[in-house]
């Protein structure tokens, strides 16, 4: 049987943010991508609801021993997993976490109906502003034309801000690695070496001229990273 690859989106991230880990380790991994519940209505802390999908998730699919992968929000949900079942978790790996501080740089409120402010706003999220595209400025935009959705963004965001897991983290004794652009401004790379230094056994690999998701922006030396370490 192939390992389990859990793949974790971040707050305005999707399916296909991880297009070319998945075409990269599918013929060797069996891939998970669960799609994060972030608009569902439900009276819970809104990043704890998000932790119990997870584990409803891996307990459904039988899922043992994974390596679980987490971007932004996804990284967050990633390691608040691994610390309450290490036994779930073969490997983490941790790029552009929050968790511990992170800029989303949205305000108070996403501002709906603002078509180039969100182009800004996706842009910023990258290096080189080419790779917000056309599509993916369009479903960003989508989704904050949504008054609940964006009403859910911003309790997500926040609920993530009040988790802050410095405390938690030198307990977490799996694997890990930190893969982190150089040039992210919302989880900058201040926030990575504090990472490294707070989690016994990780490994960091700063990706030079790269924003906040490498897998997106730098997929091939983002692959080769991995694949080193999932091989050692």
């Amino acid at each position: 049987m192939k390992q389990s690859m859990i793949l974790l989106h971040g707050l305005f991230g999707g399916l296909s943010n991880w297009e070319g880990v998945t075409q990269h380790f599918e013929s060797r991994y069996d891939i998970h991508i669960p799609l994060l519940p972030i608009f569902d209505y439900h009276l819970q802390d809104n990043l704890e609801y998000l932790v119990r999908f997870l584990e409803q998730y891996v307990q459904q699919h039988g899922l043992e021993n994974s390596v679980v992968i987490g971007n932004s929000l996804g990284g967050h949900v990633a390691i608040l997993f691994t610390h309450r079942h290490p036994d779930k978790v073969s490997r983490l790996v941790l790029t552009g976490s929050s968790g511990l501080y992170e800029n989303n740089n949205l305000g108070s409120y996403p501002k709906r109906g603002n078509y180039e402010y969100i182009r800004e706003r996706v842009a910023y999220t990258f290096y080189d502003p080419a790779i917000a595209t056309d599509a993916l400025v369009n479903e960003v935009f989508q989704t904050t034309q949504n008054r609940i959705k964006c009403l859910r963004i911003v309790q997500t965001a926040k609920s993530a801000q009040r988790n802050y897991v410095a405390p938690i983290l030198p307990e977490i004794q799996t694997p890990t690695l930190l893969i982190w652009g150089e040039e992210d401004r919302i989880a900058p790379p201040d926030v990575a070496r504090e990472f490294h230094q707070l989690l016994p056994h990780a490994t960091l690999v700063m990706l030079p001229a790269c924003g906040h998701a490498p897998m997106m922006e730098r997929p091939q030396e983002f692959n080769h990273i991995l694949e080193d370490f999932l091989g050692k």
